[in-house]
């Protein structure tokens, strides 16, 4: 706890904010990295250039990578409400209810890995994943990769993005521009880190009390690094397991993975930058409200009562996370042809 106060002291008065940075920076980014939100980094193996960015933009919005031809990307990772859908859980084909939220899609590279049990190493894999299932999109990497080529300016735009694949029309090439667009949707500029950066004024006093209350009851444990959580793997209940409705039995989580029962309950800790922009919260999306999901989270796992008003100082805090959002506007997408897939 001295360290603590001696962290707050230093951000408090001089922010000298390297001890903060230190314990929210925990991801293992350099030290040497600007305060606050980093530049975005190159996804691995995927070189970025403006007309891979070009066409993952158009993939994100195309409904037709569905079966029904009706689902886009950016049905249940909605850029104008937080990245993410505005239900509990996202509907899929056939009207499919899935087992579990959609994570955002903001900031999401800077994750150590995507799904909230990390089953995708990375938005490329990630992006593979929702056309495939059955209760997303439903679709096949065939039926993708006829869909794209039926349509010239498609074509066209692969070619564009990759000019040395002998095949640039591909499945694996679809899911790399979408993660070379998906890397641009970062949200900078958020109140807190203009305070890391040493404008005292950017947040208030309400705010900084929610910021210390953040730090001192063990919050930034499990949500820390530049986005402020989504940096490591966590059990939900530590304290007290929570309800059915929030923490099913039958979502073991990580253990689905993992193949090991240590890890059963264990998901992603989610990162909070916009949490404010993105309710309802939670892996099942059941609880409504910010002030509700930050009680619970004390309760269940840190064995912590919050008092009325530290739990509104704390939803404070965590507004200051949200930060400029990025300008989505809907492209003109590529017309189909004779030859392209009819819906199913």
């Amino acid at each position: 706890m001295a360290r603590v106060a001696n962290v707050w002291k230093s951000v408090e008065t001089t922010l000298v904010a390297l001890p903060l940075a230190a314990l929210l920076a925990a991801g293992g980014w350099a030290m040497a990295e600007p305060l606050g939100l980093p530049k975005v980094p190159v996804p691995a193996d995927n070189p970025q250039s403006p007309e891979k960015i070009a066409l993952g933009d158009k993939l994100f919005f195309d409904p037709r990578l569905s079966k029904s031809q009706i689902i886009s990307c950016n049905s249940c990772h909605n850029l104008g409400t937080g990245g993410v859908d505005a239900g509990p859980t996202s509907i899929g084909h056939g009207w499919a209810k899935g087992p579990r939220r959609a994570p955002t899609v903001l900031n999401a590279v800077f994750n150590v890995a995507q799904f909230w049990d990390g089953r995708a190493v990375d938005l490329k894999a990630q992006a593979k994943g929702p056309v495939q299932a059955d209760v997303e999109m439903n679709n096949t990497p065939a039926q993708v990769e006829k869909m794209l080529n039926s349509m010239p300016a498609y074509v066209a735009e692969f070619k564009a993005a990759f000019p040395a694949d002998p095949k640039p029309v591909s499945f694996d090439n679809m899911a790399k521009a979408i993660e070379a667009f998906e890397a641009t949707l970062t949200t900078p500029n958020a109140p807190f880190d203009k305070f890391l950066k040493g404008d005292v004024n950017a947040l208030n006093d309400v705010e900084k009390k929610g910021l210390r209350l953040f730090i001192d009851k063990g919050c930034a444990a499990c949500h820390g690094g530049v986005n402020i959580g989504g940096n490591g793997y966590f059990p939900f209940g530590v304290a007290q397991k929570p309800g059915v409705e929030i923490m099913p039995v039958a979502d073991k989580g990580r253990s689905k993975v993992t193949n090991d029962v240590a890890d059963d309950f264990v998901f992603r800790s989610a990162p909070l930058r916009n949490v404010a922009l993105r309710a309802p919260y939670f892996h099942t999306g059941s609880v409504w409200t910010l002030e509700e999901a930050v009680d619970l989270m004390a309760k269940d796992q840190l064995g912590e009562n919050l008092s009325e008003p530290d739990v509104k100082a704390i939803v404070a805090f965590l507004g200051t996370l949200n930060g400029d959002q990025p300008k989505a506007v809907y492209p003109v997408l590529p017309p189909r042809t004779k030859d392209t897939p009819l819906p199913q």
